[in-house]
């Protein structure tokens, strides 16, 4: 008997490319499902969620290959587990991962609840890999190392890769898209979706203030105490950003978000260099495959090809205190730390 595999469908070239490659692969039994998490209903207004032109495409790529497609809505499920949890973060001055909480909570999460013993495996278009050694499910990198997702599946338990399939994670991005073209797939030309999962094209900024609205105060200047400007609010910033402050003489990054006092503290690049991290902790570590032998890793502190080569301490095994070789100036608290052996994710957790 074909196991059946449930596989994610977004509308975009990836997923489109996963699901041909699975069905042409002749071996499984096939449903494939789009998951509705686009907040509509409550900020149409502030711009347009394009989840209707996704399910026309997803529909066209779907009827290609003759595999039946399912709508599942899991919107209340993402208000209580992600969009909550990431406002409370905001609030606090700190810096919410919100889409690896969706892959998590939602996505590996949520739907696998969903839709329970009735499927195997659990399909998408990520750009990850996995191996099996000794019973246990190991995630790897992505072979192209731009598009690598794994920071973003960082918090999958063992249970939930152990349920995955990734058929595109051995193939470089330029090749998904030649694929595409190849077997005339209807999303073939449709360029990448950018920006949180929930939000489509509505403004990050815009869904801040919705929630929280405004909340001013005073841009200074760090030692001095010398006061710039003025911001909306702590939340619409984040540790290391440049745009967006409005400062004259700059560039201006902030280093500091005093919620207390209600205060972003900036520096001028000239000193940047001087305010860099280079150790942090990071508390509640999800480790996918058991904690790190070795206490030489790399980490990875956002998505994007870089990696940190750094020292890494356990400390009572949900606990990781990192020195980093170089520092950054854009290590943030909430932001996630993702850690990795060679080419293995290891798992990570939020920065302390």
């Amino acid at each position: 008997m074909k196991e059946r595999v449930a596989v994610l469908v977004s509308g975009g070239v990836d997923s489109a490319v996963a699901l041909h490659t699975l069905v042409r692969d002749g071996r499984y039994d096939i449903v494939a499902f789009y998951l509705k998490i686009w907040l509509e209903d409550d900020l149409a207004f502030l711009g347009r969620c394009p989840w209707e032109e996704d399910l026309t495409f997803v529909r066209m790529v779907c009827a290609q290959v003759d595999v039946p497609l399912e709508i599942v809505s899991l919107q209340q499920e993402y208000r209580s587990r992600v969009v909550e949890y990431s406002l409370a973060e905001l609030q606090a001055g700190r810096t919410p991962s919100s889409d690896i909480l969706c892959n998590s909570l939602i996505k590996f999460g949520a739907f696998l609840e969903r839709i329970g013993p009735d499927f195997d495996l659990l399909a998408s278009g990520h750009y990850a890999r996995l191996r099996v050694a000794d019973g246990v499910t190991h995630l790897l990198r992505g072979v192209d190392p731009v598009k690598d997702q794994t920071y973003f599946l960082c918090r999958l338990t063992q249970r939930q890769v152990a349920q995955c399939l990734f058929p595109i994670g051995e193939l470089p991005k330029t090749e998904v898209r030649v694929l595409a073209e190849r077997w005339c797939l209807a999303n073939a030309g449709r360029p990448d979706s950018q920006g949180i999962c929930f939000l489509g094209q509505i403004p990050y900024d815009e869904f801040v203030w919705f929630h929280l609205g405004d909340r001013p105060g005073a841009i200074v200047e760090i030692g001095s105490g010398r006061e710039l400007g003025e911001h909306r609010g702590l939340w619409f910033h984040t540790i290391g950003q440049r745009r967006g402050l409005g400062l004259a003489g700059g560039p201006w990054y902030v280093v500091e978000k005093d919620v207390q006092s209600n205060t972003i503290v900036v520096v001028h690049r000239d000193t940047l260099a001087d305010h860099q991290r280079n150790n942090f902790t990071v508390e509640d570590i999800n480790w996918i495959a058991g904690a790190p032998q070795s206490s030489r890793l790399t980490v990875r502190l956002r998505h994007g090809a870089r990696l940190w080569p750094a020292e890494v301490e356990v400390v009572g095994g949900k606990s990781v205190r990192v020195q980093l070789d170089d520092g950054d100036p854009g290590i943030a608290a909430g932001q996630f730390a993702v850690f990795y052996d060679d080419e293995e994710c290891l798992g990570g957790g939020p920065i302390g």
